[in-house]
């Protein structure tokens, strides 16, 4: 196939939740199987997340980005040992890149009473916004996804020839965290400059909610050496598997590089969901895996620098 016919494929989960005829649901766990082994990608649609839920996000994204930047700074994640709260844009920089990342962002979790050491439990942080302008809708959003997220692990569990049941081994208080982002229009970046340069995702399933209309992710494809676009459609999810994942199914599922673009000259909204598993968690997919690095130790690879960790949390085995 050409690299030009190349697309992300667009998965009807209806037919594994509400399945009409003999082979609905195993028509589905094959259309996740062969999407996550070939592009590590995937878009989905009858899904069970709201209209309502999705419109209440971005209406929300709307009322927080446009808070003064003063105002925005207050609530900084880096002064949070949750790492929850606001990215203002240029705080990423990655190897390798030029220029930081031009988006800002907010970020929350579980809503959790106290800080729990390491820092993954724990309270969020909410702007000075009324109820039903922020905090209401995003709550419900996040619930929604969270759902979502749950779902797309039990896929590609059945996807190996694993029963769902196995996520009762690692989702007894599963690590979900969400990422609010504000893209600035492309004429207010500079030359080079991405929205978010490109990475991996490091855990497990992100579920992600693009802007309808706003262009700007695109994916990498190893076999062809392509970047994909990634179209905004409404009521459309991209998912996508992070090397977690990877490295728990033993390659059969990839972890794919990805990066934003924002092509227009209007800003743009996008929301990802990570559904990692619980704290302790090892590799539930093989209990002989030589790595026993758990959720936990991933996260701490990955953002450690932006915690106040003791040194056995540090150490992985």
């Amino acid at each position: 196939m050409a690299s030009d016919d190349l697309e992300l494929p667009i998965i009807d989960l209806s037919g594994y939740l509400a399945p009409k005829s003999p082979g609905d649901k195993e028509r589905v766990i094959a259309q996740v199987r062969e999407a996550s082994q070939k592009f590590g990608f995937f878009q989905v649609k009858g899904h069970g997340v709201s209209l309502g839920a999705q419109h209440g996000l971005i209406k929300g994204l709307g009322n927080l980005f446009s808070q003064p930047k003063e105002e925005k700074v207050k609530l900084s994640f880096l002064k949070n040992p949750c790492r929850r709260g606001y990215e203002a844009s240029g705080d990423t920089l990655r190897e390798g890149d030029a220029l930081p990342d031009s988006k800002e962002a907010f970020y929350i979790g579980r809503e959790d009473p106290v800080v729990e050491p390491p820092g993954f439990h724990g309270p969020n942080t909410w702007p000075d916004l009324p109820e039903e302008d922020f905090r209401q809708p995003i709550t419900t959003y996040y619930e929604e996804t969270s759902d979502l997220g749950r779902l797309i692990w039990e896929l590609l569990l059945l996807g190996l020839g694993h029963s769902p049941t196995l996520m009762e081994g690692f989702t007894k208080r599963p690590i979900i965290m969400m990422k609010m982002i504000r893209y600035p229009p492309s004429n207010k970046t500079r030359p080079g400059q991405f929205g978010v340069g490109p990475h991996n995702d490091f855990g497990g399933v992100t579920v992600l909610l693009q802007q309808p209309e706003r262009e700007g992710l695109e994916v990498w494809h190893e076999e062809s050496q392509t970047w994909l676009q990634v179209p905004s459609i409404e009521d459309v999810f991209v998912i996508n598997c992070g090397d977690m994942i990877q490295r728990w199914s033993g390659g059969e599922y990839k972890s794919a590089k990805h990066r934003v673009i924002n092509k227009g000259n209007s800003e743009r909204l996008s929301c990802a969901t990570f559904w990692h598993g619980d704290f302790t968690a090892t590799n539930p997919l093989n209990p002989n895996d030589p790595s026993k690095e758990t959720v936990g130790q991933l996260l701490v690879k990955r953002f450690g620098n932006q915690f106040s960790l003791p040194k056995e949390v540090r150490t992985t085995a």
